[in-house]
């Protein structure tokens, strides 16, 4: 059976700076000349180099790894949405992407416009996208605004849309980019039973994801990106079981100090009990205080954080905008966001997880280590019935701090 995607030294490189213009202006012209000039001087960023990858028809492949390793970048080069900077991909049959927000749709056309548009773009006829489109448009829920333009569609429906298109107009090949973090339980579902299907007609899924429990559910192999590269390659669970390891000896603040990202400096995130002690029991409350800075003003700004078992099953997941009282206005400035989690957690080792970011912008999104639960004296640890996410909404609290409050600490 020939493989269905082949890639062989494949790497992208960019400029720090460097800004793309689709319009061939005097002043991108004026710019360009600068720059060329200048660009001995700039620094060079891979953010992917020397992957080779065989997938081979009818498999379904996870992919995941830290914020920014590249696993983004891997999928555009191979959905040829992005030039590679170096060695070559290879596809066998129709490729059906949904990556970032925009791509593959044209958001003055309607929905029904865009379904036959995507559906020109994969080499389709337009008898062929007909006989799927009544099925398109009840899976992705969007009946009543068929005919509205996409610009008015919120990122939920878009998504829906996107990934209702890019699952059944026969592609060969189905990639997609964190469609299963969007939209409610019910939705998610419908995407993982629609992958499950796609698996049993023979084609080729690539995913990336950052639910851990989810990939080892769908996935027959698994790849972790690690700082452009794939650094394993292997089953499943032994995948994740490895990037959790990982994620809990480094931790990412602990190796790494203050992460910046954008706009957003993430300075300190410490686990405690109610007391501050640096160890807790399941039978008591666990305390997150997280210590960001904003260096401008960001409208719409939100933070949460997820909890992940020993098996990836993100068992804690709540924002802050979660909470009855939670507000966050986005001024610039150092801050401390508290939140509370309730004892409904068995005793083991959890990965801890932070979000900051807008609606529309993820500032931030990765584990940043670990923390342990001990059992209380006598007691035996509970579980959570089946891994589910325990449904506890958490305590939040912001406040303000002063201006150099902040130090440079780790997850505990």
């Amino acid at each position: 059976m020939a493989a269905a995607i082949v890639t062989e030294g494949l790497g992208k490189r960019y400029l720090l700076g460097e800004r793309a213009d689709a319009y061939g202006t005097l002043r991108a012209a004026v710019g360009g000349l600068v720059a060329r000039r200048a660009r001995s001087r700039r620094e060079e960023l891979w953010a992917l180099r020397g992957v080779d990858l065989v997938v081979e028809q009818g498999e379904v492949v996870g992919v995941i790894g830290r914020n920014g390793a590249g696993k983004t970048t891997l999928l555009k080069l191979i959905a040829r949405i992005t030039e590679p900077t170096e060695g070559v991909a290879r596809m066998r049959g129709r490729v059906g992407a949904l990556l970032e927000v925009g791509t593959g749709f044209h958001f003055e056309l309607t929905g029904r416009e865009n379904i036959f548009f995507n559906g020109a773009v994969l080499g389709m006829s337009r008898r062929e996208i007909e006989r799927r489109f009544d099925e398109i448009v009840e899976f992705s829920g969007v009946e009543r605004f068929l005919d509205t333009p996409l610009k008015r569609y919120s990122a939920g429906m878009y998504l829906r849309l996107a990934f209702s298109v890019a699952a059944h107009l026969e592609p060969d090949i189905v990639i997609v980019d964190e469609v299963l973090a969007v939209g409610d339980a019910e939705f998610r579902h419908k995407c993982m039973q629609r992958i499950e299907a796609l698996r049993g007609e023979g084609r080729t899924v690539l995913l990336v994801s950052h639910d851990l429990a989810t990939v080892q559910e769908l996935c027959s192999r698994c790849l972790l990106i690690d700082r452009g590269a794939i650094r394993e390659d292997g089953s499943p669970h032994d995948v994740v079981q490895s990037y959790l390891a990982s994620s809990s000896e480094r931790g990412a603040l602990a190796s790494r100090g203050a992460l910046a990202r954008g706009p957003v400096e993430l300075r300190r995130v410490l686990v405690s009990d109610e007391d501050g002690a640096p160890t807790a029991a399941s039978d008591r409350p666990l305390v997150v205080r997280i210590e960001l800075e904003l260096r401008e003003s960001i409208a719409g700004i939100d933070a949460g954080l997820y909890v992940l078992d020993e098996r990836g099953v993100r068992v804690i997941d709540d924002a802050l905008s979660d909470a009855p009282a939670g507000s966050f206005l986005g001024s610039p400035g150092t801050y401390r966001l508290t939140a509370v989690i309730e004892p409904v957690l068995e005793a083991g080792r959890y990965t801890l997880g932070i979000w900051i970011g807008t609606h529309a912008e993820d500032f931030f999104l990765d584990e940043v280590g670990s923390f342990e639960l001990r059992a209380p004296p006598g007691e035996d640890s509970r579980t959570l019935p089946g891994g589910r996410v325990a449904r506890a909404r958490l305590g939040w609290h912001v406040a303000p701090l002063p201006e150099g409050s902040l130090d440079r600490g780790s997850v505990r």
